[in-house]
């Protein structure tokens, strides 16, 4: 597998892997993006872990990927995911052969993750991030509206973040508050959006463009 030497060459392994891997993480892709990125990335540790590189670096890439894991089944907020981020890009770019191999295989991890979200647009979601499920009645000592037909008139009202949308938070319109989610959109709290659709339970928000706020 000297093939592996060649930085262009860990650059394109690294984004499928990641790619297909975090792809599995997104969508349900009925684990056969798991076993495609599972098998890449185990062909690119296999080699470079063959030398002096103590496996304690697959470890890092390991434990990297369950806080990500973690993140988005529990704590939905996004900040263990960053430390699970690094953790990944330190055990992908520390057995590399060399200073350009390493970044090469860093900004392959980056652009792999952040592509993998194109796969959303093809295949149903898993909802990772999604702790507070939009099928969860709240009540109204909250501050939230019970589920009711209403939710269909929201559509094309503006309203603004309570919390911030990673991609689920609090939106409040027209003086209530709801759950709603802004699909692969990470918005901040105080941002002034719009609804786009509504389907059952389900409130889809996106913020306003600066033409939509002249309006």
């Amino acid at each position: 597998m000297e093939w592996l030497d060649h930085a262009v060459v860990g650059f394109i392994v690294i984004l499928l892997g990641t790619l297909f891997l975090f792809g599995e993480l997104l969508v349900r892709a009925k684990g056969l993006f798991a076993i495609l990125g599972t098998a890449i990335m185990g062909t690119y540790f296999t080699y470079h872990l063959s030398g002096d590189i103590g496996y304690w670096v697959l470890l890092l890439y390991i434990i990297g990927l369950l806080l990500i894991i973690f993140d988005g089944k529990v704590l939905t907020d996004g900040t263990v995911s960053i430390i699970g981020i690094i953790l990944m890009i330190a055990g992908l770019a520390i057995p590399s052969p060399d200073l350009v191999y390493g970044f090469l295989v860093s900004m392959a991890f980056l652009i792999g993750g952040f592509s993998s979200f194109l796969f959303l647009k093809v295949f149903p979601s898993r909802n990772m991030w999604a702790k507070m499920t939009l099928k969860d009645k709240l009540s109204s000592e909250m501050g939230y509206n019970s589920i009711n037909e209403g939710y269909k008139e929201l559509v094309g009202k503006r309203g603004k973040t309570l919390s911030p949308f990673r991609p689920t938070g609090t939106v409040e319109i027209d003086g209530e508050g709801y759950s709603a989610t802004s699909g692969s959109q990470w918005i901040q709290s105080g941002i002034d959006v719009k609804v786009v659709s509504v389907d059952g339970t389900r409130i889809l928000i996106k913020e306003l463009d600066e033409e939509e706020k002249a309006e």
